[in-house]
């Protein structure tokens, strides 16, 4: 099975939703770490990033897949 063949798209589905979810993901959970570690203004600097990028990136990556 080809990844993206012409007939299948799953593959380029995935890829959008990884871009959508994953570096937000990553930013909150990093954030959490640094709020729990003792460098608060850190930790909710990088939250604030992460859900900021996720609202940006359902409206955009969101309306692409309307």
């Amino acid at each position: 099975m080809i990844f993206l063949e012409v007939g299948d798209l799953t593959g380029l589905v995935v890829i959008i939703l990884a871009i959508m979810f994953l570096p937000a993901i990553i930013l909150f959970i990093i954030g959490a770490v640094l709020l729990a570690n003792q460098k608060k203004k850190a930790g909710k600097i990088l939250m604030i990033l992460g859900v900021v990028y996720l609202l940006i990136s359902l409206g955009i990556c969101g309306s692409m897949m309307m």
